[in-house]
């Protein structure tokens, strides 16, 4: 891309071909190859329209405004479903938590994306049939089935969430990254309009409380629940009329938590030697270390999603596939775990779903990992380890499915 942007600064055309293909990894190649063609008049333009940041906050035309505030309403009444109609809550929350958010985000995305009537027939029909689904399954506080059905379907919805934000471009990998940018970027957006919204709850309370008059029970009651229920649609809306506000906020995280996790996860696995601690009979230990494994994966995919766009560092580079190499240990170690209770005791609901998910992911970390050692090789290859990421996802999305509608009924509901 490099030498391409290099040779056609002279043709306009082909530049803007170049542009539209692939628009992310144009604007990574030319912000690299800048400083040796920076004195070129097209150089210049084409620097200006790549990096310009607008700096007034833009809050949307009224139509956007108009949907923000109504979804955000919505939300808030899907929330407080178990309050209006006398439904248990706990049997309510766990099974529909992720349809307090995901239908409203996907809406979102179709109307900005105008997707095609088709698609979204198909989309509404997985999440309606998904919502009857879960709440017929029986009510078995002691259900496997359940409980990992009740996990897995917000994935489902999360899949039905990407398809509408890739728009009309379902296979086109660099869209599935910019839906996990967009991922990353929602997490910080919204984590701070809950820090923000955590401070104002403090000092509303405080400040009621010094004249006597409690509001605790009608301010959580009404006002948090509508307020929590509302972030990530708030935090979505921003992100998308205000990249500039995260977009470089995300990538220093991502190169600050990326070396820092390397360093934890290796005393952590020092620690469980010098611990004695035993994943292959400790239930409890397993699941924890299931758990720090999802966690570090997600972070590796959202580190390569985010720097692979900011640069070509070959320090950061090296990080990430030492971190890929730890983590393939960690994840070897939890898979030879799951196999040894498997044989031991048998297959249970939680054993299988373990096991199959441990595989994916020791699977997509190699893929991920030798991509990366390609890559430090021969930076032009970067753009691969982009695509064993994003060719990966929908392998999670079909597991999903199968964890949430196959194995209720292959393990009788139990």
């Amino acid at each position: 891309m490099k030498n391409e942007i290099k040779n056609n600064l002279d043709n306009p055309v082909q530049l803007e071909k170049l542009y539209r293909d692939n628009k992310a990894n144009f604007k990574r190649s030319f912000n690299l190859v800048f400083p040796d063609i920076q004195k070129t008049k097209s150089a210049q333009i084409w620097n200006a329209r790549l990096n310009f940041e607008g700096e007034e906050i833009s809050w949307g035309t009224n139509r956007e405004l108009i949907f923000l505030i109504i979804a955000s309403f919505m939300a808030g009444l899907i929330a407080k479903i178990p309050e209006f109609t006398g439904l248990d809550p706990e049997y309510f929350y766990p099974r529909n938590i992720a349809f307090v958010v995901f239908p409203l985000l996907t809406a979102y995305f179709a109307w900005k994306q105008k997707v095609g009537t088709k698609k979204l027939v198909i989309v509404s029909s997985v999440i309606l049939v998904s919502a009857i689904y879960i709440n017929l399954l029986p009510k078995d506080d002691k259900s496997d089935t359940l409980i990992l059905a009740c996990i897995h379907l917000p994935l489902l919805l999360w899949a039905g969430l990407g398809f509408m934000f890739v728009g009309n471009q379902p296979n086109y990998h660099q869209k599935r990254l910019e839906f996990l940018r967009f991922n990353g970027d929602l997490v910080v957006m919204t984590t701070i309009l809950l820090i923000a919204g955590g401070l104002m709850t403090g000092i509303t309370l405080g400040l009621f409380e010094l004249i006597d008059l409690p509001i605790e029970e009608f301010y959580f009651k009404y006002i948090a629940i509508w307020g929590l229920a509302a972030a990530p649609i708030v935090g979505t809306y921003l992100v998308r009329t205000n990249p500039q506000l995260v977009n470089k906020v995300s990538p220093v995280i991502a190169k600050v938590f990326t070396p820092l996790l390397l360093i934890m996860l290796v005393i952590y696995l020092f620690a469980v030697i010098f611990t004695g601690k035993d994943p292959y009979n400790d239930r409890e230990f397993l699941l924890i270390f299931n758990v720090l494994l999802i966690g570090v994966m997600a972070i590796i995919l959202f580190s390569i999603a985010e720097t692979s766009k900011n640069s070509d560092s070959k320090i950061g580079a090296l990080t990430l596939l030492c971190l890929s190499i730890v983590t393939i240990i960690v994840n070897g170690i939890a898979l030879s775990a799951i196999v040894f209770r498997i044989s031991e005791w048998g297959i249970t609901p939680n054993r299988l779903a373990v096991l199959g998910g441990n595989i994916l992911i020791l699977t997509n970390l190699l893929l991920v990992t030798f991509r990366q050692f390609q890559a430090i090789k021969d930076g032009d290859k970067v753009g691969k380890v982009e695509n064993s990421i994003a060719s990966f996802l929908p392998i999670y999305i079909v597991w999903a499915i199968l964890v949430t509608f196959v194995f209720p009924v292959l393990f009788s509901f139990k």
